[in-house]
């Protein structure tokens, strides 16, 4: 199966009583099905993986590959700054029929980019589905540059990137250096028609978590050859966009579906509660957008 193009939703990891709450993803992964979402991208930064066990990864990859039954493909997030443990993860979820993976750079313990490439070509030797690389150096403190991409699609497991760094100037030169088969996924929610109109393919996408028709109709939009109808609903969404942002992701994502009734519960420490003051600027701008507020 090749990647997909549009809209990927980074879901959240719904919680009850601080344990996954397989019930309610069940639930979210419908909806995003029946909303036109086009990829699940569960056990990524959204979905608070960082305080996953790698048994609870593993229950919610093949949950989620189970419960999609190939209604919509399931990219596991199995990225991690030891590669042993990436190695397992990603070949578990190849196991359990997961169509990609999303594999975050190493981050704490760094590396160079050469150290880049022999991390991912580790891991990519050990699988046989697509790897898509996520570059978001704001949270690793490591950027993935172009050339070091460039080097790195070369494999033929490594399909895709996740480019969240911000510079367009960086995303442009990936796009210019590898070949038109790579696919470039905007990381950034506010970025998704600049990313395409220099080669992208979609977003993997926060928002879509509450937006997620609008997020898929803005990509193919785009895809269609609306351009202009793709840049209005593009800036129509960014205030709301920028306002998920205001926090620590996934705070305000979270914050936003409790808001609409979703009931994907709370957090792990160390992240808490939304700031009252963000919380209603959040709240504000999810009214202006026309969401419905069903808690308070």
């Amino acid at each position: 199966m090749s990647l997909f193009k549009g809209s990927g939703v980074a879901l959240v990891t719904p919680f009850k009583n601080d344990e996954i709450n397989f019930e309610k993803l069940a639930e979210l992964i419908d909806w995003h099905i029946e909303n036109n979402t086009d990829a699940i991208i569960i056990c990524g930064t959204t979905g608070e993986s960082a305080t996953l066990s790698k048994e609870e990864k593993k229950a919610a990859i093949e949950f989620t590959v189970r419960h999609t039954g190939g209604r919509i493909q399931v990219i596991a997030g199995t990225g991690s700054n030891n590669t042993k443990d990436a190695i397992e993860l990603s070949k578990f979820a190849e196991g359990v029929g997961a169509n990609a993976l999303l594999l975050v750079t190493p981050y704490y313990n760094k590396t160079t980019q050469k150290g880049l490439i022999e991390h991912y070509f580790a891991i990519a030797n050990e699988v046989n589905i697509p790897i898509i690389l996520y570059n978001v150096p704001s949270r690793t403190g490591l950027n993935l540059l172009p050339n070091t991409v460039c080097e790195l699609s070369k494999h033929k497991n490594i399909r895709a990137v996740k480019e969240a760094s911000g510079d367009i100037s960086q995303i442009a030169e990936i796009a210019r250096l590898c070949d038109d088969d790579f696919y470039i996924y905007s990381g950034n929610d506010d970025q998704v028609v600049p990313i395409m109109s220099i080669g992208g393919v979609g977003v993997i996408s926060v928002s879509a978590n509450i937006l997620p028709k609008e997020t898929h109709d803005l990509c193919y939009h785009y895809l269609n050859g609306n351009v202009n109808e793709a840049r209005k609903l593009q800036l129509k969404l960014n205030k709301l966009i920028h306002s998920l942002f205001i926090e620590n992701n996934p705070i305000p994502i979270k914050t936003a579906m409790n808001l609409m009734g979703m009931h994907v519960g709370g957090f792990r420490l160390p992240l808490v509660e939304m700031e009252t003051k963000n919380k209603e600027v959040l709240r504000k701008d999810m009214l202006d957008l026309g969401l419905t507020i069903l808690e308070e």
